[in-house]
C-alpha cells in the first residue's frame, strides 16, 4: 500500500470505520456502514408498543358468514333485465325490508319477496363464509362491522342496495 492509502486506512480505523475485505482488484475500499447507535432501554420499549389508536383485537375474524337481499335499479350493475325501477325507488324498497327484517320477520322470506339477485329466494339470500377480499369495499366493510344475528342498515354498492344478515 502507498503511504496515502495507509493514512487513509488509519484515518478511516480510526473513526469506528470498519474496511470490508470484499473488493476487488484496483476497486477503492469499501466502508461498512457505522454500527448502530447505542439506544436507551425506555426507548427501545416505546418503539415497540402499539399507537394508542390502533385496535389490535386478536379475535378478529378472518371470514364471516351471512345472508342478504339486494334491491337493484335500472342501471346498477348486473341488474336483471326486468328491472325498471329508479335508484330512488330502490332504496325506498330496501330500507321497506330493512325495516321489516329489523322488526323480527322471517329473513329468508323477505328476500323471496324483494330480493333481485338471481337465485337468491331459493338459498334464502345464504352467501356462505367469505372474506373481505371476497366482497365489493362497501359489503365487506358493513358485513364484518356486524355481530352475528344483526342486521345492517341500508348498504349501497355499485349492484343495488343490500340488507345484510351476519350468520356467523
Amino acid at each position: 500500500m502507498t503511504e496515502s492509502a495507509l493514512a487513509l486506512c488509519a484515518l478511516l480505523l480510526s473513526s469506528g470505520c470498519v474496511l470490508t475485505t470484499f473488493e476487488g482488484a484496483g476497486d477503492p475500499p469499501r466502508i461498512a456502514p457505522p454500527p448502530n447507535p447505542i439506544v436507551p432501554a425506555e426507548q427501545r420499549q416505546a418503539a415497540h408498543k402499539p399507537a394508542a389508536n390502533l385496535s389490535l383485537d386478536a379475535a378478529a375474524p378472518t371470514e364471516v358468514a351471512a345472508r342478504h337481499l339486494l334491491v337493484s335499479y335500472k342501471g346498477a350493475m348486473h341488474a336483471p333485465p326486468g328491472v325498471g325501477r329508479s335508484k330512488e325507488e330502490a332504496r325506498a324498497r330496501a330500507e321497506e325490508a330493512d325495516k321489516r327484517a329489523k322488526a323480527g320477520e322471517d329473513f329468508a322470506a323477505l328476500v323471496k319477496e324483494y330480493s333481485d339477485e338471481p337465485g337468491a329466494a331459493e338459498r334464502g339470500g345464504d352467501l356462505g363464509k367469505f372474506d373481505r377480499q371476497t366482497m365489493v369495499p362497501a359489503f365487506a366493510n358493513a358485513a364484518f362491522a356486524l355481530k352475528v344475528g344483526e342486521i345492517s342498515d341500508v348498504v349501497e354498492t355499485q349492484f343495488g342496495f343490500h340488507v345484510i344478515l351476519r350468520t356467523e
